[in-house]
């Protein structure tokens, strides 16, 4: 059976791809494999109708309302390769098995590199986190850390005050020049220069210096590097871009990507993302493979 789109990735983005095409009674398989960028924190904030409920509920619901129509099919695997075939795509399972669709979807997210520092993989989403607007306002006004992680960490410190007393650590490294120093100072943000050795605490967080001190917060905020989560859009030959937290997929307007049939959503396709933009860049890609399949093969018939 050849599919009229596959999907890789069963997340926001992928579910509101899956939806639009479902909708338009087109057969679709949605391949997942249960990873979700946002599955270690509880409560998701800022998207419209759901704010503060936990993540997992919202795409267990989700996925009800998609499996409601008869023509989408959900498989709970790893894909792990995908090439161009005489009729579009055939994408491969961990289990060997191969499905063919006539264009193809990637909703597979990023991964955050979080920095080798003892006590931070295990608070990452309950009191270390990456974006103010989804975390900060819980934080009731308590005092803030910022944990430079990149050059662009300053810019995290500049912003943190609206939530909070902040201090930026700047791990001995990522020192701001003269201008930037002036600006974030007048905003009342305390730098820090000794380096952080551990991150601890339990219902805050405290940070352990180097030089012996323990300084208490009620959350800390850095900015991860991140990466695209799946080997496919390499394998694929998908052009990507740089941005100031890691390569993204290049896309156009439509969330077509460089390899013509090949639709693309989610974190993957900006450089900083969340809930509600996730939703609604896989409404685009959605759509967007929906009107290519009606027009015919899109730019390669150009």
């Amino acid at each position: 059976m050849t599919y009229d789109v596959i999907i890789v990735g069963g997340s926001f983005a992928g579910i509101s791809a899956a939806l639009q095409l479902a909708r338009a009674r087109r057969r679709v398989l949605v391949i997942d494999a249960g990873q979700r960028r946002n599955r270690f924190v509880t409560s998701s904030h800022g998207f419209l109708g759901h704010d503060g409920r936990d993540p997992a509920a919202i795409i267990a619901g989700a996925r009800a309302e998609l499996a409601a129509y008869p023509t989408v099919t959900w498989i709970e695997e790893l894909a792990v390769d995908a090439a161009a075939s005489d009729d579009g795509f055939a994408v491969t399972l961990a289990s060997g098995e191969r499905h063919r669709g006539k264009r193809l979807i990637l909703a597979v997210g990023v991964v955050d590199e979080l920095p080798e520092l003892p006590g931070v993989a295990e608070r990452w989403g309950k009191t270390i986190f990456h974006c103010p607007y989804c975390h900060g306002y819980e934080l009731d006004g308590g005092p803030i850390a910022v944990l430079a992680t990149l050059p662009g960490s300053v810019h995290h410190a500049m912003m943190l005050p609206d939530w909070g007393a902040t201090t930026y650590f700047t791990q001995g490294v990522f020192e701001p020049d003269d201008e930037t120093r002036g600006a974030i100072e007048a905003r009342g943000v305390v730098i820090e220069r000794a380096p952080v050795r551990a991150i601890g605490g339990d219902r805050g967080v405290d940070v352990t210096l180097q030089d012996g001190r323990v300084l208490g917060f009620a959350g800390l905020f850095l900015a991860p590097r991140t990466h695209v989560s799946s080997p496919l859009a390499t394998r694929l030959g998908l052009e990507l871009e740089d941005g100031p937290l890691g390569a993204y997929l290049r896309c156009d307007a439509t969330r077509e990507t460089s390899v013509p049939g090949v639709f693309a959503c989610g974190d993957i396709t900006v450089f900083a993302g969340n809930v509600a933009i996730a939703v609604a860049d896989g409404v685009r890609a959605g759509v967007a493979a929906h009107h290519s399949l009606i027009v015919g093969a899109g730019r390669r018939a150009a």
